[in-house]
């Protein structure tokens, strides 16, 4: 147990360093992902932020979706059948077709089901429009909800998604028709994206999402930076602040605490993702990271509170 006085000085130490709670495609590790039972179970467990994924539908729906076809382990047709490998591509369908498909539970076996073994199934869940989210939100009455909003696109198959110009601009309308400019930031591993939103809407943040892998980074393919190459800037960071960035958002096992005091000192706020395991969290706190994205946000809450951080507002949102 921490002493009162120890504990009094870590909540005033936090206090200036405002830390974001993001729940990943709203609590991916308790409710199916990037579904209302998700934002919902996000919201009761108490989140800074709402994290989402976007795509556009053949009739220009803004729809929150990760993958640009129906995810084969997590979808079933109207007469309940799994939809396997075939699985349609988003924009290929209109919305109104889209609403046959049932995306409340994850398939027996399926690596979703495994990953995920506490993910609680809520059948009769449909695919979700960003308008609809920003209204569940405002009738649950958390008014100090924020929406961290990805754009899912791939430049290397521009045939399975919107352009970034009709992504951003059917994105912006439905967050400027719903008054939510102010509570929004807009993310996305193709920077394309990214540098529209700053010309569009220079007061929306935008987040800079990386990954390196083994076999894969991003920052290091011009064709996913918008043209830059990172061999031209001494970081990362360095190239996410010459782009425009508010926000980095790297994988975290690609971080260290020395990237993390580097990319703040740029004025960047750093907020890595998918950060499931306590350890992590614990750790990546004591680096002072902005936030952590994450699919179990009730994990990273108690992080907080053992780290003697405030934590988010507890939302009990209504169900249908």
């Amino acid at each position: 147990m921490k002493s009162p006085i120890l504990l009094s000085l870590l909540v005033l130490s936090f206090a200036t360093h405002a830390f974001d709670l993001q729940g990943h495609r709203g609590a991916r590790g308790l409710a199916p992902e990037n579904t209302m039972a998700a934002f919902d179970k996000a919201m009761a467990v108490g989140v800074t932020t709402l994290e989402l994924d976007v795509g556009l539908t053949a009739d220009g729906m803004v729809v929150i979706s990760h993958d640009a076809h129906l995810a084969h382990d997590m979808a079933r047709d109207a007469a309940g059948a799994w939809l396997g490998t075939q699985a349609p591509l988003i924009h290929r369908k209109t919305f109104a077709e889209l609403q046959s498909y049932d995306i409340g539970r994850a398939k027996d076996g399926s690596t979703t089901a495994r990953n995920f073994p506490g993910q609680r199934a809520s059948d009769g869940e449909l695919l979700p429009t960003l308008t609809a989210l920003f209204e569940r939100v405002q009738a649950a009455g958390a008014d100090q909800m924020r929406f961290n909003i990805e754009t899912k696109l791939n430049p290397a198959k521009p045939n399975e998604t919107a352009s970034p110009e009709e992504f951003v601009n059917a994105t912006l309308a439905v967050i400027e028709k719903a008054g939510m400019a102010g509570r929004v930031s807009i993310q996305s591993f193709d920077w394309r994206t990214l540098k529209l939103v700053q010309q569009q809407a220079p007061s929306i943040p935008t987040v800079y999402l990386t990954i390196k892998t083994r076999n894969t980074d991003n920052a290091a393919d011009p064709a996913w930076t918008g043209g830059l190459r990172l061999a031209d800037y001494p970081s990362v960071a360095h190239m996410v602040k010459a782009a425009g960035g508010a926000v980095w958002a790297p994988n975290f096992g690609a971080l260290d605490e020395a990237a993390v005091k580097s990319a703040q000192a740029l004025g960047l706020k750093v907020i890595p993702w998918t950060v499931n395991e306590p350890a992590d969290m614990q750790r990546l706190i004591g680096w002072k990271v902005d936030g952590i994205i994450s699919d179990y946000p009730d994990r990273l809450r108690s992080a907080m509170q053992s780290a003697g951080m405030p934590v988010p507002e507890m939302i009990g949102a209504q169900r249908r």
